[in-house]
This record gives C-alpha cells, structure tokens and sequence, in this order.
C-alpha cells in the first residue's frame, strides 16, 4: 500500500487524525526534504524511517521504491514540505509506477494551497483551472497567450522573488482592469489576500516587498466582460 498524506501548508494544526495515524504504521516515510518534515514528525511524536524522495533523484530511485514495496508489502507513506504530494511537488512518478505494478494507492483529502486561496479570493470558484508554476523562461509567453482566453479562473503558484514580474506580464497579457486576487502564506500568521485588478496588485506590490509563497488567481475572460 502507497499512502499520499497531505501535510499542513502552515499552521501544523492543519492535519487530520487519519493522516497521523498512518504516519506512526508506516514502516517508512518517504519525504521531499527529511529536514523539514523531521520537525514535522517531531511535533506529532512520530518516530518511524525517513528516506528523501525529491524531484532531483526520484527518476533514479522510483524503480527500486515500487520494487521494495511489492516484495516486503510495505505500508509507505508519501508526504511532501507541505501540501498534497503530486500538486506541483514530487509524487506523480511513484503514483504511476505503483499502479503499473499493482500497488493498491491511497490518496487522503488535506491541505492543499490552492483551494483556500480560491475560496477566499472572491472571484468565481464553480469552475477553475489550476496551471501551477508557469515556465520560468522558455514557453512562458506562449503560455500566458494561450491562457488570455481562458473563460474560468486561473490559479498559479509563484514565489515571492517571482510575484511581481509574473503580475506585471499577467497585466500586460490579460489587461490592466483584470480582476484577481494574490494570496500568501495560507493558514499562517501573516497569512493575506489581497483583491483587485492586476494593474492594483502592481501597484500594492511594488509599494510593498512580496513575501512568503504565494497564490495568485486571475478572473477568466467572461469575469472581466
């Protein structure tokens, strides 16, 4: 069995009484960073194997993980710095592989950023797309051209060195008057929203320096008719 465990984006209180239990019967946890989910597992009183299974050497161990669990019928938790594994973070691989080869694979419903950042945005959140991380480079402005037309609301991810540059071209692509919101550091004590065209989140950013990781939702062609 292959667990995938949400775990807290923010406020460590954000998991479930499922997703600890699973942790402490694991007989071992595969982790994007050991060292930050080692605090995490020390705050629940978790004591069990922790191997690092990132998107820098998951291509070179995948086989041999899907291997080790099938010949021991290992229990394996999968758990990434935070949030669900898979949602622009390491897991799809070790999901795809398992299945392939027969590993029942479990996912548990947690946090995830993206979903509070819509609800709490105010822009339509019936129907969405979810387009994570845009191409740092290559392939970006053929993205953002691609998606100018895009009818329902769009969520990206984006870090905080990356936020103004990414609303800027947002502006220039989609129009100034463009109804969106910016949303950083969900579920923790700085946690904001803040709502308005993107030319106004220019403007809110450039005045004040972005900090910590952010959602940034843009309203879909139709919102802004």
């Amino acid at each position: 069995m292959l667990y995938i465990i949400p775990t807290p984006v923010g406020n460590l209180e954000d998991i479930t009484l499922r997703a600890i239990r699973l942790l402490k019967e694991a007989d071992f946890v595969l982790a994007e960073d050991t060292r930050t989910s080692a605090k995490l597992l020390k705050h629940l009183d978790i004591q069990v194997p922790m191997y690092s299974h990132h998107k820098f050497n998951e291509h070179k161990t995948v086989g041999s993980l899907v291997e080790r669990i099938k010949d021991s019928e290992r229990h394996v938790a999968l758990i990434s710095d935070a949030g669900t594994p898979g949602i622009s973070d390491p897991g799809f691989l070790l999901v795809r592989e398992s299945v392939k080869n027969g590993i029942e694979v479990q996912c548990l419903p947690g946090a995830t950023a993206f979903v509070p950042a819509l609800v709490c945005s105010g822009l339509p959140s019936e129907k969405f797309v979810f387009e994570g991380f845009l191409p740092q480079k290559k392939g970006r402005q053929t993205r953002l051209n691609f998606l100018k037309q895009e009818q329902r609301t769009i969520i990206f991810y984006e870090s905080p060195y990356r936020v103004l540059k990414t609303l800027t071209q947002l502006a220039e692509v989609f129009g100034a008057s463009r109804q969106a919101a910016a949303v950083r550091e969900i579920s923790k004590l700085h946690e904001e929203c803040v709502r308005g065209t993107l030319a106004e989140l220019v403007e809110h950013f450039t005045k004040n320096e972005p900090r910590g990781e952010f959602v940034l939702l843009v309203g879909g062609e139709c919102e802004a008719e």
